[in-house]
């Protein structure tokens, strides 16, 4: 079971999810996706928070207001954390996590420490907390198949982007093409009536300059 939360202290709204326990953490930190960002508190035990953000939008220029969303729901979901004031709150891009054999269930680390960052969070704010748990709504993702649907999604996005760069650079082509033609005809209008009038000329006699005396 995931649970989700809507945050509208952005537009538009962001969602944050986290799994219920450590065997769902499992699964979301195998089947995440690029533009989720993981949260967690630091050195204390806590569920695993994410916020996907929207495509385009950097995990180090998260809006204030959505990363004091994420910390207080983060904070607010571990047992020791939530009881405490001063805590820190780590957070992530969800593909700086590394996972190998040797950990426990639910357990990460980073490949990159210089891609962690902390948030301080001096106390509880229940006013956030409430908003969010109001928000509150239970799924059962599939989350190989919801992986799969969004590398399908990608892909096509990425034939279609292809495509437009090509339909652009064949415009450019047939632009610089005509260009060109224009230049080395630019020309061939004015030649054409020299070569009339020279030949207009040749078929007067001697005398065609007298009618205008």
């Amino acid at each position: 079971m995931v649970y989700y939360f809507t945050s509208n202290v952005t537009s538009p709204s962001a969602y944050i999810y986290m799994g219920k326990d450590k065997v769902e953490n499992e699964d979301l930190i195998s089947y995440g996706f690029e533009e989720d960002v993981w949260f967690h508190v630091d050195n204390l035990s806590s569920a695993h928070v994410y916020v996907r953000l929207p495509d385009g939008e950097s995990w180090e220029d998260i809006p204030k207001p959505l990363l004091e969303d994420c910390a207080q729901l983060t904070k607010a979901n571990s047992i020791e954390g939530n009881k405490k004031d001063n805590v820190t709150i780590i957070y992530t891009p969800w593909s700086n996590l590394k996972k190998d054999g040797s950990m426990a269930t639910g357990q990460v680390g980073f490949k990159d420490q210089k891609k962690v960052k902390r948030v301080y969070v001096a106390k509880r704010e229940n006013p956030i907390v409430n908003r969010l748990n109001k928000t509150k709504v239970e799924k059962f993702p599939d989350f190989r198949q919801e992986k799969e649907d969004r590398a399908k999604e990608l892909r096509k996005k990425d034939r279609s982007v292809i495509a437009e760069r090509a339909k652009e650079e064949a415009r450019i082509a047939r632009e610089r093409k005509e260009l060109a033609y224009q230049r080395d005809h630019a020309y061939d209008d004015w030649n054409q009536e020299e070569q009339v009038m020279a030949s207009s000329n040749q078929n007067r006699d001697s005398d065609w300059e007298d009618d205008f005396m």
